[in-house]
């Protein structure tokens, strides 16, 4: 295990178990990681942690690490801070906003910055969060996680053209000021769908689905990939086992919410029962429902592991209940908002003479891509190292995830991973009709255009 892998593995697994606990407590108490602040927010501003990670696609040597930790205050007339406004959902998603912070608070660590966190608790919220940041004139950039801030930040960057924005999932291709972080998600949901299409033809299941949030656009790419990954899984199946398959069912549902596990328990529930063994989350926090509701339906037909399963996404979820989760789609916010961090500053230093338009990761870029066992086993060993997991609980979870991985043949995980190289070149692939390259050429996705392929995929 390299020192960069294991430096990774900390302050996720950190993170994720922060996470948890916070998820938990606002059950039952108020969370301590954030104050109340005077406009409708929570802020905290706080120095990087010690302990920082290195993405794989990020990886920079210490003596360029060291320059840019001296050199990232020059000429930022005081903007000494990354200020980062979470999404409805917030800290504690284990997944979208979780990543957000991973990727700040490294960027914080190696630029020399402060980090400063601004929650939303509405929609209402988006225009005073970025309001009050634009007007402190601390922000080297600020980050807004998620498409439905979109509006906001437009209008915010018109009133202070001198701030740098940076939008998650937005698309604000025309402004010098703003810089749009766009991810490939039909890219990694092909490759999870192509694994959920083997995997329940192996146990002659007769569906699959997949659990949404609320119903924007840029979640048209997740259903796209995985509709178009399912048949083409099929094809894979259907080639090596030399049998000709029933077409599997593919349910859908928008639970209209990030934050709500009880909705995403309750629409799981319902796919499960009409056939449903495997069901991709979609959905923020509110895929832990989508979890508990695959792990009850298991544990009630004497199971101690999937089927059925639930597949993770944008972090690695696989250790969340262990043996359920098949794989996670991970979706690397962290890289997305370290690298416009850090275009952020070569900006201000000169380096770069452009900063807004569009920045897309995809499987090529490192932006997206399906988790692996050894992922799980680095994020357990530096969750030992860290005193955050007991020995015996490391063993006793990577050997679960383990043997629900054996227990699925070996070629299946193959066939999977070479789709996920393979697309990284070529993507003129078909199934049913449709070559990769077609839903590319679609994105962005609207109303008409996810309602046909999902007609021409035989969705519903």
């Amino acid at each position: 295990m390299s020192k960069t892998g294991l430096i990774v593995a900390s302050i996720i697994i950190i993170l994720v178990i922060a996470g948890v606990a916070y998820y938990y407590a606002s059950k039952g108490g108020k969370a301590t990681t954030t104050t109340p602040a005077t406009s409708p927010t929570q802020t905290v501003t706080k120095s990087p942690p010690a302990t920082t990670t290195q993405a794989q696609t990020m990886t920079t040597s210490p003596a360029k690490t060291q320059q840019a930790t001296q050199t990232a205050t020059a000429g930022l007339g005081g903007r000494n801070e990354i200020c980062v406004v979470y999404d409805i959902g917030g800290r504690g998603d284990l997944s979208f906003n979780d990543m957000a912070y991973l990727g700040a608070s490294r960027a914080a660590k190696d630029f020399g910055l402060k980090l400063k966190e601004v929650q939303s608790t509405s929609e209402a919220d988006y225009l005073p969060n970025l309001r009050t940041l634009a007007k402190s004139k601390k922000c080297a950039i600020i980050v807004a996680v998620g498409f439905l801030m979109t509006d906001a930040v437009k209008k915010v960057a018109d009133e202070y053209p001198d701030q740098l924005f940076a939008i998650i999932d937005g698309y604000i291709p025309d402004k010098p000021n703003v810089l749009s972080v766009l991810f490939k998600e039909h890219e990694g949901s092909a490759v999870v769908g192509a694994l959920a299409g083997m995997v329940a033809h192996y146990y002659g299941c007769k569906a699959v689905g997949v659990v949404l949030g609320m119903e924007i656009p840029v979640l048209y790419k997740f259903e796209a990939g995985y509709y178009w990954g399912i048949r083409y899984g099929e094809k894979l199946y259907e080639q090596h086992t030399g049998k000709k398959v029933e077409p599997l069912r593919i349910f859908y549902t928008y639970t209209g919410a990030f934050n709500d596990p009880a909705r995403g328990k309750t629409a799981t529930e319902a796919q499960l029962a009409n056939g449903a063994c495997i069901v991709y989350n979609v959905a923020g926090a509110t895929g832990l429902g989508i979890f508990e509701a695959v792990e009850e339906a298991a544990k009630k037909q004497g199971r101690d592991m999937g089927p059925p399963f639930a597949i993770g996404v944008d972090s690695d979820q696989d250790w969340i209940k262990p043996g359920f989760i098949l794989a996670s789609m991970m979706k690397r916010v962290d890289v997305g908002v370290y690298k416009a961090t850090q275009r952020a500053l070569e900006y201000y230093q000169g380096k770069v003479t452009k900063f807004g338009g569009i920045m897309e990761l995809g499987l090529a870029e490192g932006g997206v891509g399906m988790s692996r066992l050894e992922d799980l086993e680095t994020f357990l060993e530096l969750g030992v190292q860290a005193g955050t997991i007991k020995p015996e609980q490391k063993k006793e979870i990577y050997e679960k995830v383990k043997k629900m991985r054996e227990q699925i043949p070996q070629w299946i995980w193959d066939e999977a991973y070479k789709l996920q190289d393979t697309l990284k070149k070529n993507k003129d692939l078909e199934a049913y009709g449709v070559k990769f390259s077609d839903i590319e050429k679609m994105v962005p996705l609207d109303t008409k255009e996810i309602q046909a392929l999902r007609q021409k995929f035989k969705v519903g």
